[in-house]
């Protein structure tokens, strides 16, 4: 589907050019036609309301990777929509660049890659969306997430009443908790119900450093204030930081990226807060060796003694498609007591899965347990339960059990 202003922009393009010299070029002709840069909004605005249409969960656009095509996830399966039409590559860079702030293409320009949260309103009320531009053979992709405005009640999302508690400011003023999980796993979602529940049912300030801010929650019981990395504060430990200045009682810090961010997210929960943050992994026991691991070896004796003292819970999640071809969060929830204190500073993390097998009244599950529990309600297949589990002999074990 070319744009009506596309031939126009062409002629006027240098030849052999790429990269960001060709998006200077795209944004500096559309800055001086504003209608073309209305028609490309207009454009990406109406594919993001659409996504809501199709259940649509990311929506895929720009350079060689997408093929001239618009790409959908629903419920977690990624394929082209022809509905949409075709866009060439010209087409897509001016559609994203039209999208973008001029920071947010400063940021771009600079660090060839750029992550941004979107507001939409229409009839239906309001959208939100998170964002993410980058470079695919030098031209510029992009992709979007449909962030869902509805908050789960935190007793939706199966955990048993003594992880509640633990997550609970009124019952645990202190300690660290880590959703971890792959990109797309929900880690975003079980994060904002765990902070629905504290401001609906505690007192206090909490504090969100995220980037981009995705669900904006209203204080209720709790002040909650929102800072987006690069437009409120520097970086993830700037804000976390930064937020001990604030008097908070509940500090966000949306993932943790590097060494530093660690070491800043142990620092304060070891001063006395109560912590909620994110890790890319896929179990409990990877979340444990990832953060030691990303010290040097000289170090790692103090982080983990320091992880040991601080940790509270980790929830290990995944979605996985159900019998009715949607999805459902698996999980696996490890709760921090002496014990597995113990087994963290004594560099015997492996007898942590064990402990989670028999820790049911802690509330305590691994994903085997869950992944089982759920085929044997009928929600999942026992294809996909062996699939998504992390130990398949201990996954067989359980269905040979039913």
């Amino acid at each position: 589907m070319p744009l009506s202003f596309e031939q126009e922009l062409q002629a006027s393009l240098p030849e052999h050019t790429y990269g960001v010299e060709y998006c200077l070029a795209v944004d500096a002709w559309l800055t001086q036609h504003q209608e073309a840069r209305v028609e490309c909004v207009n454009i990406v605005r109406s594919m993001l309301l659409k996504m809501e249409e199709y259940s649509a969960s990311d929506l895929d656009l720009g350079a060689a990777g997408c093929n001239n095509q618009i790409w959908l996830r629903v419920y977690g399966i990624k394929k082209p929509y022809p509905v949409f039409g075709t866009f060439s590559f010209l087409a897509t860079t001016s559609m994203i660049l039209c999208w973008l702030s001029t920071l947010q293409k400063k940021y771009l320009y600079n660090r060839k890659d750029v992550d941004f949260s979107s507001s939409l309103e229409d009839t239906d009320g309001l959208h939100r969306y998170r964002g993410s531009v980058y470079y695919d053979q030098n031209f510029p992709a992009a992709t979007f997430r449909r962030i869902n405005l509805k908050i789960f009640p935190i007793e939706t999302l199966g955990f048993a009443k003594p992880i509640i508690e633990r997550m609970d400011l009124r019952f645990e003023k202190t300690g660290l908790t880590i959703v971890t999980g792959i990109t797309g796993s929900g880690k975003s979602t079980t994060l904002d119900s765990i902070v629905d529940m504290n401001n609906r049912i505690s007192q206090g300030h909490i504090i969100i450093i995220a980037l981009p801010i995705e669900f904006i929650h209203t204080s209720r019981q709790c002040i909650v204030r929102h800072r987006e990395v690069t437009v409120d504060v520097e970086s993830f430990e700037a804000g976390a930081v930064e937020s001990l200045r604030h008097n908070p009682d509940i500090v966000v810090v949306g993932e943790m990226r590097d060494p530093t961010t660690i070491a800043t997210v142990l620092e304060i929960t070891d001063s006395g807060h109560k912590v909620f943050t994110t890790l890319h992994t896929s179990s409990a026991i990877d979340s444990v060796h990832r953060i030691v691991a990303e010290f040097p070896n000289d170090e790692q004796e103090r982080i983990r003694n320091r992880l040991s003292e601080v940790l509270s819970v980790i929830v290990s999640q995944k979605l996985v498609p159900t019998l009715d071809n949607k999805l459902v969060m698996a999980k696996e929830v490890l709760s921090v007591d002496s014990s597995v204190q113990a087994a963290i500073r004594n560099k015997n993390v492996g007898e942590v899965y064990q402990m989670m097998i028999e820790g049911k009244k802690y509330g305590m599950i691994t994903l085997e347990q869950d992944l089982h529990d759920l085929y044997r309600r009928g929600v999942i297949s026992n294809k996909t339960a062996l699939n998504y589990a992390n130990n398949k002999k201990r996954i067989l074990q359980l269905l040979s059990s039913i």
